[in-house]
């Protein structure tokens, strides 16, 4: 575990669960597992607090926990997984453009909570999409019932493991000092029968309903009457490796794209969709598909013939790059994709690119030709490369030298984007009282003078200093994306290469 990771994780502790949270999370980063009371010792914190830390970070799949044979139960934190975290904003965006406002929505909703069950999930959605509609208009529960589902299908979201009911035994066993979790992989995906009926509710309710009419009162409900909750105990969570899949799928169709033309990376877009569920997300292969059913799941309105397709897909299995390769002569042909060598070349062309941006088109040359001959001497170097034999030593001792990549860039974006709203908090809750208090007014119908006597509090240098303020942090979020984007790309080749030794 580097410096750099440790650094970055606990900001992210800090900045999501605040400063308890991130002071146990990076304490057993630091010292790997250990049991509660060691934890509460050398920590120096309540044993109250490290118990609701290590829930909150057990709740987000942070931390998990390990029951030895004295009976010990140690908790051991998960560097990779607390990483994850720099991904919520774009594992909230694909859900967004696969299954629009509700599907964006339920995942962040299960981000921001870790665990939820379908029908809290549900609720929650529903008043939330309602908040925004135009007054008198709902969402209704079945609406986002039907989107969680093929969320489901699809597998970005799954089941948390359950404690298993206990057998039916005549000898009445002590309970283990933790909960055993575990679940069957095909009920994963398996979304319990709800009969949710009922529409979003709005924070802001009026006595009176659209019509004009008074809204009768709700019965009180006693113990006894109160229904049972029909998915109590079925937790649900974002599946992320799923998503890591789709970024990856959807870096493979752009290289293609960017190769080739969009005819050739819509047929491999194609072959991915699929694959999606039948094939493991550590697979180096896709599963065999035939010319035909390839044919049959293009998508609607793509007007190509199967004449047309049989050629694109022997020009995809005849490149170079073998994203493509063919597996059979069944079914007008059986095709794969080849997904490790997929993720080196994206790997090989991120690499190309950074050396090029931060040492100049000679050191990429260099970088380049070393990637492909593997061993080179510096000799060899200098002669294929035809550079210089001074220049080639400086360029090489410079690409030895320097990180080509570092968790340190995003910690460094993230202290600076803190640094920032720190330096601006008394502007920034200044205009967040303005705010509050323009949209009370606003609701009571106050008029265009008071609205505006209510602006005036912020001054023409403040609204100027909150405008760069808000570029500046904008540009710093955009970086972070941008730096795990390059991070995801050679991480997954990493670990692909890994899974093949």
């Amino acid at each position: 575990m580097t410096q750099a990771e440790i650094k970055l994780c606990s900001l992210l502790l800090q900045e999501h669960f605040g400063e308890i949270v991130d002071k146990i999370g990076t304490h057993l980063i630091r010292t790997g597992s250990q049991p509660l009371r060691a934890i509460v010792h050398d920590t120096g914190t309540s044993l109250d607090q490290v118990k609701k830390a290590l829930c909150v970070l057990i709740q987000h799949n942070l931390v998990t926990y390990q029951i030895h044979k004295r009976g010990i139960v140690e908790y051991e934190a998960h560097c990779s997984r607390i990483l994850r975290i720099l991904r919520y904003p774009r594992y909230i965006y694909t859900a967004k453009t696969l299954y629009s406002d509700t599907g964006e929505l339920i995942v962040e909703e299960l981000l921001l909570n870790g665990k939820m069950t379908m029908s809290a999930v549900v609720k929650k959605v529903a008043d939330r999409l309602t908040e925004t509609m135009e007054d008198g208009k709902t969402m209704d529960y079945s609406e986002v019932s039907s989107t969680f589902c093929r969320l489901a299908d699809t597998h970005f979201v799954q089941r948390c493991p359950l404690v298993p009911d206990p057998p039916e035994s005549a000898d009445a066993q002590p309970p283990p000092p933790a909960p055993i979790l575990s679940i069957n992989e095909k009920d994963m995906y398996l979304v319990p029968k709800l009969t949710l009926i009922g529409k979003g509710k709005r924070r802001r309710s009026s006595d009176d309903d659209a019509a004009g009419e008074p809204r009768p009162k709700r019965p009180k409900q006693t113990a006894e009457s109160k229904e049972p909750i029909p998915d109590d105990g079925i937790y649900w969570q974002a599946n992320l490796d799923r998503f890591h899949q789709h970024f990856r799928d959807q870096s493979i169709v752009s290289a293609v794209a960017n190769r080739m033309d969009q005819t050739s990376s819509e047929i491999v877009r194609t072959m991915l969709r699929m694959s999606e569920i039948t094939t493991s997300s550590c697979a180096p292969f896709t599963q065999p598909l035939s010319s035909n059913e390839i044919f049959r799941s293009l998508p609607v309105g793509y007007n190509i013939s199967k004449q047309v397709l049989d050629q694109y897909l022997t020009l995809l299995a005849d490149d170079p790059l073998e994203f493509v390769g063919k597996s059979g002569d069944s079914g007008g042909g059986m095709y794969v994709i080849n997904l490790h060598k997929a993720l080196a070349s994206l790997a090989m062309a991120t690499l190309e690119s950074i050396v090029q941006e931060r040492f100049g088109s000679r050191c990429a040359r260099i970088f380049r030709l070393v990637l492909r001959k593997k061993h080179l001497e510096q000799k060899q170097v200098e002669d294929f490369a035809m550079i210089p034999a001074k220049e080639a030593k400086d360029m090489l001792y410079k690409l030895l030298s320097e990180n080509l990549i570092s968790l340190q860039s995003i910690a460094n974006l993230i202290e600076r984007r803190q640094f920032e709203m720190k330096e601006n908090k008394r502007l920034l809750e200044k205009s967040q009282r303005v705010e509050a208090i323009l949209a009370s007014m606003q609701a009571t119908g106050a008029e265009e003078a008071q609205l505006q006597e209510i602006e005036e509090m912020i001054t023409a240098p403040e609204r100027q200093q909150l405008e760069s303020l808000k570029r500046n942090v904008n540009k710093l979020d955009a970086s972070e994306i941008q730096v795990d984007e390059t991070i995801f790309v050679l991480e997954s080749y990493t670990e692909s290469t890994m899974k093949r030794a």
